[in-house]
């Protein structure tokens, strides 16, 4: 049975106003100015490890158009069309119980369009690893990234130390504080949760049955109608009424047979702005600049601005200057998180600054 990728494409990424827009979300930009978009990026990372027919992606229904102009190679039935955003449980359901129509028994690998890893080979490695241990396993899997600092931004997971590469899951905990995120990486069995998981589709079926049966129950109803035209409407239905909750709560906290692999990939949700300035590369000021600029007297910045604009910066220090569209924002990168509050009062001047 083949190896299928399920991409989750449908996220609005607010924290990274004014480049994400709510008709434009960051997975479809080239936010780290590589000439690819994030998604893009994504679907490329498992060249060798699933076919392009084996691709699905998951995204709303305003942003299928995006999806297939970004990856021409989708036929329609491989992008799945959201009518509402009801989480990460619903949306992989979805997924697994279309994929399963075709392939039963297909090994299933669930990734975020919006994620950037550097170390790509590594990546692949350990996917190859999760996918063995999936295959011979009865498991579901997930990737653990060994965690550089205390971040209280990150959800983290608890493993029982082996010699095995797939190590036991004991816990999982949602964003700590601070000291809670300091004792974590202190006592050296704890790895930030990426959101990507792998597994079978029987295993898959069967956990979500046990933990979540009215969502199985609801997405089985369906098997009659996936790859027919009569699929967006029973979706549309379901959407309806189906329960919002994350795979991580709904199904992976709950699982008794939960494996973590550690990867060390370079690693990073790309939630915030001070996120993308931490990977990017940075001159001799430790500005990370993406734009035609030129600066005096600053250092610690990003700045992402269109190249047909010349941004001229004198004496700022640890700020963020971003511009797209009709938007410009200033701020300083350890207020970024006034960023959605900014996203709020500008739509409410005008919904085009959304």
């Amino acid at each position: 049975m083949p190896n299928c990728l399920v991409i989750m494409a449908g996220g609005i990424g607010t924290r990274f106003w004014p480049i994400s827009r709510s008709n434009y979300p960051k997975q479809f930009h080239d936010v780290l100015g590589v000439g690819k978009t994030m998604l893009q990026q994504t679907a490329e990372r498992f060249d060798g490890i699933v076919a392009k027919e084996n691709i699905y992606v998951v995204t709303s229904e305003e942003f299928a158009g995006i999806v297939q102009e970004q990856l021409p190679f989708l036929s329609p039935d491989q992008i799945l069309k959201e009518p509402q955003r009801k989480n990460t449980a619903p949306c992989i359901a979805y997924a697994a119980y279309k994929i399963s129509k075709k392939h039963p028994k297909a090994k299933l690998i669930v990734a975020p369009a919006d994620h950037v890893i550097l170390k790509e080979e590594a990546f692949k490695s350990r996917i190859e690893e999760a996918i063995e241990v999936a295959k011979n396993e009865p498991v579901l899997v997930t990737l653990g990234i060994v965690p550089t600092r205390p971040d209280t931004g990150y959800g983290y997971i608890q493993y029982q130390d082996s010699a095995v590469a797939a190590k036991t899951v004991k816990t999982f905990t949602e964003k700590p504080n601070l000291e809670l995120a300091e004792a974590f990486l202190e006592s050296g069995d704890y790895v930030w949760n990426a959101g990507i998981f792998i597994f079978s589709i029987p295993t898959f079926k069967h956990e979500l049955t046990k933990h979540l049966s009215r969502l199985a129950e609801q997405f089985e109803e369906g098997r009659a109608f996936y790859y027919t035209e009569e699929e967006p409407g029973f979706i549309k239905k379901v959407y309806a009424v189906c329960k919002s909750i994350s795979m991580d709560n709904g199904v992976m906290e709950k699982a008794r047979d939960v494996k973590v692999i550690l990867a060390d990939i370079g690693w990073s949700d790309l939630g915030t702005w001070k996120s993308l300035h931490e990977i990017n590369e940075k001159d001799d000021q430790l500005n990370a600049v993406d734009a035609n600029a030129m600066l005096y007297q600053t250092n610690d910045c990003i700045i992402k601005a269109p190249k047909d604009k010349l941004v001229v910066i004198h004496g700022l220090s640890n700020y963020i200057v971003a511009e797209h569209g009709n938007v410009l924002m200033i701020c300083p990168k350890d207020q970024e998180q006034q960023v959605k509050q900014f996203v709020e009062d500008a739509t409410k001047l005008d919904t085009s600054f959304s």
